[in-house]
């Protein structure tokens, strides 16, 4: 049985009460928050992948950021196309944010959601179906949160000014990379500026065949500015932007005009022709926060703006989105509460170049203002918890002139329970209202005028169950887990059709064993995602909604033999799927590397990588298009070798 909001409500209630009266009866303080920590946070599904893991990838593309992960998945192919699922579920069910800019969904399918770039990329903060209220609202199944490095994560002890430059260069396409950073402190004042340019061809996949459109030719360009005061009080300003404009294979649609699908390697029957895509994200990000706050008041403040641009040739979308959060963090004797306000204020707008009734244009808006609270405590030497609350208002105006509000409660909690030394027990439970969803920017009213009859707002819930064990070098975590979002609104209607609705469901199991040594680490993962939509299982263009995931392993293991040499790899190994509409055939995908800093140049590092060691043939299983019979689904690249080089200054 579901559980309902008011009885989410109520258990939330019953635990603040019985929170301040152990504070009242006995204050303590246990230093850091047990619940709070990396190991509980991951059995409950909460995970980050760090800058030191980001670093050991060597990641080039936002798919090289998630390798090794099974929970964690990312399409292939060029930058444009590739999107993230977390247990099978699309990131635009997802509150996403970089550097605590909101992003908006895709203006267009057969394109990725957020196009960022992981070149300063410090940390991925990715929460699977228990988003706590703090995070922000429209985590339907989850948040996604990108953080990219400050000066004071680039200089070194001592230092006031640097700089580093990066330059790779590869086989197969890859072509070659280059990053130069600058950045340094004076004073209060900090700052780092860095430019990425990447340009390559068309790779092959292993069994030789060129994938056409799969070239490399992106740019992205960071500014980041701070202040600090003698007290402590940050104002810090961030700007990005990324772009994407390579040649991608394109196809006749409907008025006659070209469509890219980077997602796809061609669709059947319909030739394909090389098109110059535009997919470009622009953020940019403004915060107060005080560094030394003490006691009840550590304020946050934080506006952030953000626009994504995609033009796919026949049609171009636009995402807006302007939004902001203030709170604070209240000091308690045994945790911590964090409470305030948060909005959003976004606008999708597309346009066709077609001949009529194809030659559509349409916007649509949507506004939401949130309140919010979230308690993370110790109640003793054996027992944390987490729950919070948050209450959401919406208004929405369709592209035909209609205007819709609702408003929605969320809740959640987790537990975090020591049962001896080596054991501990986690489970969590949330639901979370998701509101009214903008529809794909690009074919508003496109071939017809889009019907909002029926149009209604959505709801998540999530439940997860766990257990660790932890003993001297031995980690192991189990979960099970279930995500439900009932009513997702239609954002790529089929005939105009956008208020019809659909229902997710994916529930499984996540599982992790990882052994770490004085001069290495192994870890293995394994998830097991079963998605349906309607019933049903999610099929591979699910647009907006998941994909099937099935049975996936993740490996990842390094070894340091000295202050000079390091290797590692890691692998993913996906098993047969049998559950969709044919067959998804098993693949395994193995990448090495050997690290190499001159004792004589310790600020030197060249780096050797072989990816897909062993040539193998396969698409990924979270790409689009691989059980369609009407697609020739996109393969991943054969066997690439990488030579990177980076030297600080």
């Amino acid at each position: 049985m579901k559980p309902t909001n008011s009885a989410l409500l109520a258990a939330l209630l019953c635990s603040t009460a019985t929170i301040t009266f152990a504070q009242d009866a006995d204050p303590f303080d246990l230093g850091t928050l047990r619940i709070e920590s990396a190991q509980a946070q991951a059995v409950l599904g909460n995970d980050e992948i760090t800058q030191e893991e980001i670093e050991k990838r060597n990641a080039s593309t936002i798919a090289d950021v998630f390798a090794g992960e099974s929970s964690i998945t990312a399409s292939g192919g060029a930058p444009i196309g590739q999107k993230v699922f977390v247990n099978g579920v699309e990131e635009s069910l997802l509150s996403v944010t970089i550097d605590g800019a909101r992003q908006n969904k895709s203006a267009f399918h057969h394109t990725g959601n957020v196009l960022i770039d992981p070149a300063l990329l410090k940390s991925v903060e990715v929460s699977a179906g228990l988003a706590p209220a703090d995070q922000g609202p429209n985590a339907l199944a989850g948040s996604i949160a990108y953080t990219t490095k400050d000066a004071s994560d680039l200089l070194e002890d001592g230092d006031n000014r640097g700089g580093m430059f990066t330059l790779s260069g590869g086989s197969n396409g890859y072509g070659f990379r280059s990053t130069l950073s600058l950045f340094g402190r004076t004073g209060g004042f900090e700052y780092l500026l860095s430019g990425t340019k990447a340009s390559g061809s068309d790779y092959k996949d292993g069994d030789g065949t060129t994938i056409q459109g799969t070239e490399t030719e992106l740019t992205d360009y960071i500014a980041k500015f701070a202040y600090t005061s003698d007290s402590g009080k940050k104002l810090s300003f961030s700007a990005s932007q990324t772009t994407d404009d390579g040649y991608r294979a394109a196809q006749a649609g409907p008025g006659g005009i070209f469509f890219i699908r980077p997602d796809f390697a061609s669709v059947v029957g319909r030739p394909s022709v090389l098109v110059q895509g535009l997919s470009e994200r622009t953020s940019y990000t403004l915060t107060y926060t005080d560094e030394n706050a003490e006691g009840w008041f550590a304020p946050t403040v934080q506006l952030s703006y953000n626009e994504q641009e995609l033009d796919a040739s026949g049609v171009t979308g636009t995402n807006k989105s302007f939004s902001g959060t203030f709170k604070n963090k209240f000091e308690l004797a045994n945790g911590t509460v964090t409470a305030g306000l948060d909005f959003f204020d976004e606008t999708a707008v597309g346009y066709s170049r077609a001949a009529a009734p194809f030659n559509s244009s349409g916007r649509e808006d949507h506004t939401n203002l949130g309140l919010f609270a979230q308690a993370r405590q110790d109640l003793s030497d054996r027992v944390s918890v987490s729950y919070g609350a948050r209450y959401d208002w919406q208004t929405f105006d369709a592209a035909d002139g209609g205007k819709y509000s609702a408003n929605g409660a969320s809740a959640n909690g987790s537990i975090d329970f020591m049962l001896n030394d080596n054991w501990t027990l986690n489970a969590g439970l949330a639901s979370s209202w998701g509101g009214y969803e903008l529809g794909e920017a690009a074919l508003i009213n496109f071939g017809t005028a889009w019907d909002y009859t029926g149009f209604t707002t959505s709801r998540a819930t999530a439940a997860r169950i766990g257990v660790r064990f932890a003993k001297g070098p031995w980690d192991i975590k189990a979960a099970l887990f279930d995500t439900r979002v009932d009513d997702i609104n239609a954002v790529l209607p089929t005939a105009g059709a956008r208020g019809a609705v659909a229902n997710l469901k994916s529930r499984g199991f996540d599982g992790s064993l990882g052994y770490t040594f004085d001069k290495g680490f192994v870890r293995a993962n394994y998830t097991y995602a079963d998605v349906e939509i309607d019933g049903a299982a999610a099929g591979s263009t699910a647009y907006y909604l998941g994909r099937p995931v099935g049975h996936v392993i993740g490996l990842e293991g390094g070894y340091t033999f000295n202050n000079e040499w390091t290797v590692g790899g890691n692998a993913q190994v996906a098993l047969k799927n049998s559950d969709t509409a044919m067959d998804l055939p098993a693949y395994e995908v193995i990448n090495l590397f050997a690290e190499y800093k001159p004792r004589q140049m310790q600020n030197l590092n060249v780096r050797f990588d072989v990816t897909n060691l062993l040539d193998s043939t396969f698409s990924r299983r979270s790409s689009d298009g691989i059980d369609a019979t009407n697609v020739v689904p996109l393969t991943d690249p054969g066997r690439m070798v990488r030579l990177t080089a980076t030297i600080k200054f």
